[in-house]
């Protein structure tokens, strides 16, 4: 995992109605992406407000929150899907981003296979292609039809759609959506090695906190704002994290470990982990 500055979770507001000045720093030469009081209001209610937040090479950064908190419209902003925000939103020049959308709706009307799906409006060699999908576990899907893929399955060919771009930055909303509990972890320390072997950095969205927050550098959580940010540890100690996601969440990830001695293959079935050295393994 990447180091990153031992500091203190911050928190960007009171409660009392007062906020705190944007910062006016230039961002790290290490900066990626970076947006200064981004705000969306649809319907004259505010989903954001004044968020300020910086994206570096390299780290994974977990965006929290509760239901209804404005992740997905955060992460639309960031991206200039979202034509209701305002504020200011930066990339570093060249910069290509993949991404990994919530929700992928697929006609099953469509004949469509694996390998026709990646290559979707750009020609890209076979080769590519299965080397993509051997990196995300699902090579042997090649051939199958898109709309007979599992939820794992599917989740995996949309990753490697957006490994071929060959991102600097790889966004995800909610990539475990429709996957089960092992499926959902292997898929975190999946995305987790890429990022050790291709150093890109990660933006993820997620709901599930003790598997999500362990393998994160960094973690934002927000509610319509940012409420507080830092290390994990440091996060789950923070009071407003406290009062979102109450004491038992807390307690959960400080007590949380995860040490996993085999992976899963793309059906869910066990399997030694190649990564790990023969002593290690179960």
């Amino acid at each position: 995992m990447m180091e990153t500055p031992h500091e203190p979770a911050s928190c960007d507001h009171d409660h009392g109605g007062s906020k705190s000045p944007a910062p006016t720093a230039a961002p790290a030469a290490s900066a990626l992406l970076w947006a200064r009081g981004l705000s969306v209001r649809k319907g004259g209610r505010a989903l954001l407000s004044g968020i300020d937040i910086t994206l570096n090479r390299g780290e994974i950064v977990t965006l929290i929150g509760p239901n209804g908190a404005g992740k997905t419209t955060l992460v639309r902003a960031l991206l200039g899907l979202e034509p209701d925000a305002t504020g200011s939103v930066h990339r570093r020049a060249g910069l290509v981003i993949g991404y990994v959308p919530q929700r992928f709706q697929v006609d099953r009307t469509i004949p469509l296979d694996v390998a026709r799906f990646l290559t979707l409006g750009d020609a890209i060699p076979a080769a590519d292609l299965l080397a993509a999908l051997n990196d995300v576990g699902a090579a042997r899907v090649l051939r199958t039809q898109v709309a007979n893929l599992s939820g794992g399955e599917l989740q995996r060919v949309i990753l490697a759609r957006a490994l071929l771009r060959k991102p600097d930055l790889l966004v995800l909303d909610e990539p475990a959506r429709g996957v089960d509990h092992l499926g959902e972890a292997d898929l975190y320390a999946l995305i987790s090695r890429l990022r050790d072997e291709r150093g890109f950095a990660v933006l993820l969205v997620s709901h599930d906190l003790h598997i999500v927050m362990a393998s994160a550098d960094r973690v934002i959580c927000i509610n319509g704002h940012v409420c507080c940010s830092g290390r994990p540890d440091t996060v789950a100690s923070h009071p407003e994290y406290t009062r979102l996601f109450g004491k038992d969440a807390a307690r959960a990830f400080a007590v949380y470990t995860h040490h996993h001695d085999h992976a899963h293959d793309i059906g869910g079935a066990p399997v030694a982990n190649p990564k790990l050295p023969i002593q290690d393994r179960a």
